[in-house]
């Protein structure tokens, strides 16, 4: 996590491009289940690690949470949250995610969007996650899919013509560092098995309530450009749990 490509100029301006970045939670493929799957915010103090332009921080406080922090490594991630997204109810802290001091039973809800995949150590975070959360609290995140991790380039293999022929598993059972190329910039992230993060929950004291595998919906098939090849293979995991009573 602590590898910071979005404070590259560069980087940032192809990453602010982005349809989640200029169209916020709409423009997010996995937006559709995501919301499904997120808890009653009313009066609810919130956790959101990984926050980005802070478009759940706002989500939360308009939907009823009291206050909300959003934790992030980026300055530049955050100066755009605090100019599109600042509410009063909204904290933001620039820290990584691992550095950020967890306080004891202080949030109902900790939620986190495609953020996991940049830590080497989520049991760690499974740890720190159930220390700040109050008994019976939520915690949802999203990841990149372990099928979409594992090789490493995370692109499909293809014929002569440049046809997509399939994706790319390998290396499933190793976990660990990988270089993958994400808008023409190479990337650190961390492979984890499906093992890893459901065992990561259930040994640091929490219920798995959902497990969900996104699929693109209709409309996006019809609608946008190479979307049904989302269908050959999970992208994204998306996993709600209990912290238990």
């Amino acid at each position: 996590m602590k590898e910071n490509k979005y404070d590259d100029s560069r980087f940032f301006a192809q990453y602010s491009r982005m349809s989640r970045s200029v169209q916020g939670l709409q423009g997010a493929g996995e937006w559709h289940i995501l919301r499904t799957m997120l808890p009653d915010f009313t009066g609810k103090r919130v956790l959101d690690l990984g926050c980005g332009f802070g478009w759940h921080c706002r989500y939360a406080v308009e939907h009823g949470a009291t206050k909300v922090v959003g934790v992030d490594l980026s300055a530049n991630m955050l100066n755009k949250a605090r100019e599109i997204n600042n509410l009063p109810e909204i904290e933001y802290l620039q820290l990584s995610v691992e550095d950020y001091d967890y306080p004891s039973e202080v949030f109902d809800i900790v939620i986190s969007s495609l953020t996991f995949h940049y830590i080497a150590d989520f049991d760690r975070i499974c740890k720190k996650v159930n220390q700040s959360l109050t008994p019976g609290g939520a915690f949802i995140f999203s990841v990149e899919h372990p099928v979409f991790t594992a090789y490493g380039n995370q692109d499909w293999c293809y014929d002569a013509d440049g046809n997509k022929l399939h994706w790319p598993v390998d290396r499933y059972f190793i976990e660990g560092e990988r270089k993958a190329v994400f808008l023409g910039e190479e990337m650190v992230k961390y492979h984890k098995t499906l093992t890893t993060y459901i065992n990561g929950l259930l040994m640091n004291g929490f219920e798995i309530k959902e497990f969900i595998e996104p699929q693109p919906t209709d409309e996006a098939i019809k609608t946008i450009t190479g979307m049904e090849d989302e269908l050959r293979r999970p992208m994204m995991l998306i996993v709600s749990a209990l912290k238990k009573a």
